[in-house]
């Protein structure tokens, strides 16, 4: 196997790695390609008004269990003086409010926010849903007990007209509805709607259970934004055996619409108050946008263990170190297309990406200003420093020394002076700066001027174009929340290393020739 096959192999496994889990990161742990990218968050406010009956008062509600589609961010209470406990039950969890002797209207909420994500799932607690899969054993003979003569024989003839045309429990459930929202009902379907003590909900409830289907009732919201004193949408689910299936009282079998919030499954009732009069419960929903990144970072623990093997998990602080460190591969990336395939020679190999990051801390303009006067101040002094004839470890130092007296009387004087900008000199890089101003040195005695000029203007032209990469808000965003870009980082430099043809300086420099 050749050198340049192992390289284009080695190249697309970084790249294919690299790139497959930041897709797996962005469509399946919802981190966002974009900064700004926002959620949606849905604030269901659950209102239960009454009046005091001056006696000891409980008020119960079903409360929400987690769901596909929609994660629950939070809950709470807001019950002033009243006495709040979370009771389990077969069907799951309801909030109870309870005080000892109330008087007059009262009223008490309960907030619930959440946040519709697509591939959200949960674990089923056996504890919470365990109920919601049991055979509900109903006593079939006294479901129509209360029903005279002729509407017992309504409903038979329609359980026989329903069972011709079904063939299990969902086309059962879907024949019935049809039956009874028909613009020509049967007789008998007439004489069940105009039953003064049924509606057509418990029509059907009572119904499939008297066919012994399994049926619980599903009580939902729709997540749209500002609305106000709602009720619950009512709808029922069938259990089959491919699972439990959803029905619409007026539609037949449907799939859960993506925007319903299911408040409570089972056939308990919602909300239940003894000792008070005139109980009323209404729904609000409020919709607000939040920046997703800001959600990641708070809920991170326990959303994914990918997530929690990430940047996100470390201290602030080391997260905005990691943020600056991140930089650097995109600054080494522009300095090896910049000198391997452009051509542009600099003063050292990286010295050029060590500019960029003190120019991020100083801005461009000042940072430029700065380096033009230490450098020349440098090389002033490095001049006089040659006559001397030092050793070079001694006359490094010497320039070390220098650079740093430069710094420090250009902090004072610009203090004084109230330059206040000047005073973030001491983000360079010192002993880089001495470096780049013996190298010059010598560059300039053995190479003359021009090409200390060549070299110097290269150095920042590689750091201003490195600059302004490194301060793109969104490649900085990027690198931080997919640190799996630097396998495609390294893939592109690496086939860049094999890259072994003209560079574009030489294409122009030998243009005339091609010409001629």
């Amino acid at each position: 196997m050749s050198s340049r096959f192992q390289v284009m192999v080695i190249a697309f496994m970084l790249a294919a790695i690299g790139l497959f889990i930041v897709w797996y990161k962005a469509a399946f742990l919802n981190i966002p390609l974009t900064p700004h990218e926002k959620k949606d968050y849905f604030t269901i406010s659950a209102e239960v008004s009454f009046t005091g009956d001056n006696a000891p008062a409980e008020i119960t509600m079903a409360l929400p269990a987690p769901q596909e589609g929609v994660k629950i961010i939070s809950q709470e209470s807001e019950s002033g003086d009243f006495g709040f406990t979370i009771s389990q039950t077969e069907e799951g969890e309801r909030a109870v409010w309870s005080k000892r002797n109330i008087e007059g209207k009262q009223k008490i909420f309960y907030k619930i926010t959440v946040s519709p994500e697509a591939f959200y799932s949960y674990s089923p607690d056996s504890g919470v849903n365990a109920g919601l899969s049991q055979n509900y054993n109903v006593d079939t003979g006294t479901i129509f007990a209360l029903w005279d003569e002729v509407e017992r024989a309504a409903v038979s003839s329609l359980i026989d007209t329903v069972r011709v045309h079904s063939s299990g429990p969902l086309t059962f459930a879907a024949q019935l509805i049809d039956q009874l929202n028909k613009e020509a009902p049967s007789d008998s379907v007439k004489l069940l709607l105009n039953m003064k003590n049924e509606d057509k909900i418990s029509l059907i409830m009572k119904i499939l259970m008297h066919e012994k289907i399994n049926v619980r009732k599903v009580r939902g919201i729709y997540l749209k934004d500002r609305q106000k004193g709602r009720t619950l949408t009512e709808m029922f689910e069938v259990q089959t055996d491919e699972g439990w299936k959803l029905f619409d009282y007026e539609k037949g079998h449907v799939y859960k619409p993506k925007d319903l919030f299911v408040w409570q499954r089972g056939n308990d009732a919602l909300f239940t108050a003894k000792g008070v009069s005139k109980p009323r419960l209404r729904f609000s929903i409020i919709q607000t946008q939040v920046p997703v990144i800001s959600t990641i970072q708070q809920n991170i623990y326990g959303s994914s263990e990918f997530l929690n093997f990430s940047l996100f998990t470390l201290p602030a602080s080391q997260q905005n170190a990691f943020k600056q460190i991140l930089l650097i591969p995109m600054g080494v990336l522009i300095v090896v297309i910049l000198r391997i395939l452009v051509g542009i020679r600099t003063m050292g190999t990286f010295m050029p990406v060590l500019f960029s990051l003190a120019f991020i801390q100083t801005s461009l303009l000042n940072g430029l200003v700065m380096f033009f006067v230490i450098v020349f101040s440098g090389l002033f002094i490095r001049f006089y420093l040659s006559r001397l004839r030092l050793l070079l470890v001694a006359r490094i130092s010497a320039v070390i020394i220098v650079v740093i007296a430069i710094m420090s009387l250009m902090s004072i004087i610009s203090y004084k002076l109230g330059i206040t900008q000047v005073l973030s000199v001491t983000f360079f890089p010192m002993i880089i700066l001495s470096w780049t101003i013996e190298r010059m040195s010598i560059l300039w005695e053995e190479e003359g001027g021009r090409e200390v000029f060549v070299q110097g203007s290269g150095s920042l032209i590689v750091a201003v174009l490195a600059y302004f990469v490194m301060m793109n808000e969104y490649a900085a965003y990027l690198f931080f929340s997919f640190p799996e870009l630097l396998l495609v980082i390294l893939a592109v430099i690496i086939l860049i290393g094999r890259y072994t043809g003209y560079r574009v300086s030489e294409l122009l420099r030998f243009a005339p020739l091609g010409r001629s």
